[in-house]
C-alpha cells in the first residue's frame, strides 16, 4: 500500500498539476462555454473515464508496449489529431438551430462525454504520461506495487475530475451571460471548432 506521506506527497502534486491550463482544461471549457456546465462536466467526465483506461494501461504494462512501438505511438497519435480536427470541422461548419436562441449550443451531455472520452484514449502522450508519473511514487518495499499503481492513478483521475469541474461551472457561469449575445452566439460554434482543430494539429506534431 501506499504510505500516508507519499499519498499526501502525490496528491499536493497533483493537485497543483490538474489546475494548469492544459488541453484537458480547454476542452472543458470550451463546452462549457457554448453548452452550459453540464456538458462542461460531462466533458471532464469523458476525460477521466479515458484517464481511468489509461491508468489501466500503466498498471498492465500496455502503456510499455505503446513507448515502445514507434509505429503504434504515431497510428494512434495520428487517429487521435484526425478525430480532434473533425469535431473542429464539424463544429465550425455547424449552425446553431433556431430552438438554441438561448445560446445553448445543440451537443447533448451524452456526446459531449463520449467525444472528450475518445479523445482521451486516442493520445497516446496520457499513456506515457502515466507509465512515466505513476512509478516515481510506488515503494516496492510496500508491496502490491499493481495495487499502489491502482490507487495512485485513480487519485490523479479523481483531482482532475475536480479540477475539469470548477472550470465547467466557472466557464459555463460566464458563457450563460455571454451566450446571449447574438454576435457571439453566432461565433461560438467556430471558436470551439478551432480550438478542437488547434488541440488536433498540437498532438499531431508531437514526438514520443
Amino acid at each position: 500500500m501506499v504510505d500516508l506521506p507519499t499519498l499526501i506527497t502525490y496528491s499536493l502534486i497533483v493537485l497543483g498539476f490538474v489546475f494548469i491550463p492544459g488541453p484537458a482544461t480547454l476542452l472543458t471549457i470550451a463546452r462549457a462555454t457554448t453548452s452550459g456546465p453540464k456538458v462542461g462536466i460531462a466533458t471532464g467526465a469523458g476525460i477521466a473515464a479515458g484517464d481511468i483506461v489509461h491508468t489501466l494501461f500503466a498498471v498492465f504494462g500496455l502503456s510499455a508496449i505503446i513507448a515502445a512501438s514507434a509505429l503504434l505511438f504515431s497510428v494512434i497519435k495520428y487517429v487521435g489529431a484526425a478525430y480532434l480536427i473533425y469535431l473542429g470541422i464539424k463544429a465550425i461548419t455547424s449552425k446553431v438551430a433556431p430552438s438554441f436562441g438561448n445560446g445553448i449550443a445543440d451537443v447533448s451531455t451524452g456526446t459531449a462525454f463520449r467525444q472528450a472520452f475518445i479523445s482521451e484514449i486516442l493520445n497516446p502522450k496520457t499513456a506515457l504520461f502515466f507509465l512515466a508519473f505513476l512509478p516515481q511514487f510506488v515503494q516496492p518495499e510496500n508491496g502490491y506495487v499493481l495495487l499502489q499503481l491502482t490507487i495512485l492513478g485513480f487519485i490523479f483521475v479523481a483531482l482532475g475530475l475536480f479540477s475539469t469541474i470548477v472550470f465547467a461551472l466557472g466557464a459555463g457561469t460566464l458563457g450563460g451571460l455571454v451566450r446571449r449575445n447574438p454576435v457571439i452566439l453566432k461565433w461560438q460554434g467556430k471558436a470551439v471548432g478551432t480550438i478542437f482543430c488547434i488541440l488536433g494539429v498540437r498532438l499531431a506534431l508531437q514526438e514520443r
